[in-house]
């Protein structure tokens, strides 16, 4: 087949042959598990592959994530891009490229910033579609215990579809995890972390009406995200999760507590954060994207 053959396919949930390969394609890729996720349901609209196809195979894709976010308790409109891949049969021919750009022309204006993670093979890459890396960091505190206060909870199984369907309802109507950064209408993305990446971790707070998804390592509590339909006190909640030994608390969001409680670093992890604003917008000088929705 030539070049000529290669169409462009957009928001082809429902062409099984697209839909496969693309799942085929993210599995050799990234090791990805995206079929049981789209089975259960959690594929919604607001998750759009633009990719290029070769007959019934996807050989290049940039899918687009439509979210809002609340930035120092406003809420602002966002695009995250991921999923970023090419088959290595077809890399080098600037497909990607072009991916990018139709999603930036289509989304740029009806945005107020578009953002992705990248990895560190490919950082000079985003810097030429006018991304600027962009620090994330990591929230930590020191815990003092104050006794046991104890909280019942029920253990949830990310891999059950009862459990998994009583997490997306709660996901739906959630407020955002924090103020100064969080995000909203990201149940897809919320789902997908939940399946693969925290399954054993989630656990309902009956007394508190609450998800927590969390671990205790040794001395230290890692909160990866807390999922309620009405303002909390993370403090308390914090109190109800925290071991008679914990000493120290990590977090995965932007925690709403005072600067002084708080202890932040650069977040070095595989991926780093790209963010592509119009002039009049600025993110906050210091946040933590929310892991629970990084695509």
């Amino acid at each position: 087949m030539s070049r000529m053959d290669i169409q462009f396919a957009k928001d082809y949930k429902e062409n099984e042959g697209w839909r496969n390969s693309f799942f085929k394609l993210a599995h050799s890729v990234f090791g990805l598990e995206l079929k049981s996720w789209y089975e259960k349901g959690y594929w919604g609209h607001r998750y759009i592959p633009f990719s290029y196809a070769l007959g019934n195979q996807i050989i290049a894709n940039v899918s687009v994530n439509v979210l809002d976010t609340i930035i120092e308790g406003k809420k602002k409109s966002a695009i995250q891009i991921g999923t970023v891949m090419t088959h290595p049969d077809h890399r080098n021919n600037g497909l990607s490229a072009k991916l990018m750009n139709r999603v930036l022309q289509e989304y740029e204006e009806q945005c107020d910033f578009i953002y992705l993670f990248a990895n560190k093979t490919v950082l000079d890459y985003y810097p030429k579609f006018g991304f600027i890396r962009t620090t994330d960091y990591q929230f930590s505190m020191e815990w003092f215990p104050t006794g046991q206060n104890p909280v019942s909870m029920k253990q949830l199984d990310g891999t059950n579809s009862e459990d998994l369907n009583f997490i997306y309802q709660f996901a739906a109507e959630r407020v955002p995890v924090s103020q100064v950064f969080g995000t909203v209408q990201a149940e897809d993305l919320f789902m997908f972390h939940c399946m693969n990446i925290f399954p054993e971790h989630i656990y309902y707070l009956p007394e508190k009406d609450m998800i927590a998804i969390f671990e205790k390592q040794g001395q230290q509590l890692k909160i990866y995200d807390l999922i309620s339909k009405k303002a909390f006190n993370i403090e308390e909640i914090i109190s109800k999760l925290a071991g008679e030994n914990t000493t120290e608390i990590s977090f995965y969001f932007t925690p709403d507590l005072e600067d002084s409680k708080l202890r932040k670093q650069a977040y070095t992890t595989k991926d780093q954060l790209f963010v592509r604003t119009k002039d009049s917008f600025s993110l906050p000088a210091v946040f933590q994207h929310p892991i629970t929705s990084q695509a």
